[in-house]
């Protein structure tokens, strides 16, 4: 498996987002296109403008308690509602967030500042996923029908319990399954696999998050190639689970 850089530059509200790829690399047929949640946003024009935001108490207090900018915390106040979520647990790095957004039909997802960043954005701004992320995956797989996309894989940085650092997680996949069953596949000694799955589009996400960095690389897309995936119909969030049925549980 291949995975291709593709560098377009700083990408800013109203432009094309789908001609920056195409014309910084050359997508084949099967090929899976990964794009960061982010630079959707932005080109969608969907970043916030803090200090157009009315601030509530609640927003007032997180600011008293962490030193921080009380329209930040607002915006991850008003963008958890918007994703139908609560508020898990909070310390002076990130706001942990529980959200379940339109569409999401299993589990929820756990998300620092509800997908919030202020990095790779203005000053005074702060950008998080697309306003409909299966919709934005689904104009950028429609654009690219020609060039016959093995899917569209909308990712975006996570933590992990325990672990430091971030790697990535697929928030929505069209194309291709995001998690394979290998629940009765024998392993090397024939014994029956009893509740593996395979976290396919997260799998990915992380390697190309990789390829694409966090900091000043200006590669908001890569290229995924001879992956070996089957096509599929799925289109959507990706599953998740119920807090019941996690291990690591709040």
């Amino acid at each position: 498996m291949e995975i291709l850089k593709i560098q377009t530059g700083h990408i800013k509200s109203g432009d094309n987002l789908v001609n920056a790829i195409l014309n910084n690399c050359d997508l084949k047929s099967g090929d899976i296109l990964a794009i960061s949640s982010k630079v959707i946003a932005t080109a969608q024009g969907a970043a916030i403008n803090l200090s157009s935001i009315e601030i509530s108490d609640t927003a007032r207090e997180y600011a008293k308690k962490y030193d921080r900018d009380p329209a930040y915390f607002q915006a991850i106040l008003n963008e958890t509602e918007r994703l139908n979520g609560k508020i898990i647990n909070d310390d002076k790095r990130a706001i942990l967030t529980e959200l379940k957004p339109d569409g999401l039909n299993e589990g929820t997802l756990m998300a620092a500042s509800a997908g919030l960043d202020q990095s790779n954005i203005e000053d005074g701004y702060a950008v998080g996923w697309p306003i409909d992320p299966v919709s934005s995956a689904s104009e950028i797989f429609s654009a690219l029908k020609e060039y016959t996309p093995g899917g569209i894989l909308i990712t975006d940085s996570c933590l992990r319990p325990r672990r430091l650092g971030v790697t990535a997680q697929a928030l929505v996949v069209i194309g291709f399954d995001p998690i394979i069953s290998q629940v009765d596949s024998p392993d090397l000694f024939g014994k029956p696999l009893n509740v593996t799955h395979e976290a396919v589009a997260d799998q990915l996400a992380t390697a190309a998050n990789f390829v694409m960095g966090n900091a000043d690389q200006a590669i908001p897309a890569v290229i995924i190639r001879d992956h070996s995936l089957a096509r599929s119909e799925f289109k959507g969030w990706v599953p998740g689970i119920d807090r019941s049925e996690d291990l690591f549980k709040y």
